[in-house]
């Protein structure tokens, strides 16, 4: 297995006016190929940051930071675009559907971007719903479907494109027990059977259990 994320060094910084706000301090970290690793940490501590990092989200103000074999930091606005698109899937607590579409056409959006045909992208659309359970939900709106139901919308989209990488961001933290598990179980699966390297930030200890290494965030620092 080979580090399919490295950081080096990291320093993460914003600005409010003149003064200058530390949120991550020389972080590094590596990240196997094939990783479930789980983030935890107060508020603030900056695990949602260094998941926007790892996403190309957002820039490190120094250091290195390795993704799929590309200097992220390194990319100009359009290049790191298109490099978001190709690698990395997003999973976050608010699932982000489009109320007017139905669960077939939100997963379909990251394909409008490409040159698949008409055929070619329905062919992945099914493939991915019929992954995360619903491929006899596609042709409901959000308001049918449970929030359980939306949220495996939401990462049907995110692996459509068979990204390199997963990010959640907090993927249980607006859904009830039982429907937590369900989308914790399908994340393992995507890790385990689809062989998805997943990086997941979570205050939830039961959802970091799942994720094969957990990684504390205390004021920008990892303990």
């Amino acid at each position: 297995m080979s580090a399919i994320i490295q950081i080096r060094n990291v320093f993460k910084s914003y600005w409010r006016n003149s003064l200058e706000i530390p949120v991550l301090q020389n972080i590094s970290l590596d990240v196997e190929e094939g990783e479930f690793l789980a983030l935890m940490g107060p508020s603030g501590s900056g695990k949602t940051t260094l998941l926007n990092l790892i996403a190309g989200i957002d820039r490190p103000t120094k250091g290195d930071l390795v993704v799929s074999g590309t200097d992220i930091g390194k990319l100009g606005e359009s290049a790191l675009a298109k490099w978001r698109s190709a690698h990395v899937g997003f999973v976050f607590q608010f699932y982000n559907l489009i109320p007017v579409l139905t669960a077939f056409e939100n997963v379909e959006l990251p394909l409008l971007l490409t040159k698949l045909s008409k055929a070619e992208r329905k062919k992945h659309v099914e493939t991915a719903l019929n992954i995360v359970g619903l491929g006899d939900r596609m042709h409901h709106s959000p308001k049918q479907l449970s929030g359980g139901q939306e949220q495996r919308v939401a990462i049907a989209r995110a692996i459509v494109t068979d990204p390199s990488i997963l990010v959640a961001d907090e993927p249980t933290g607006d859904l009830d027990k039982h429907s937590a598990q369900e989308i914790l179980t399908l994340m393992e699966r995507l890790n385990k059977e689809f062989k998805k390297t997943i990086v997941m930030v979570t205050h939830d200890p039961h959802a970091a259990e799942r994720a094969l290494r957990l990684l504390h965030l205390e004021k920008g620092d990892l303990v």
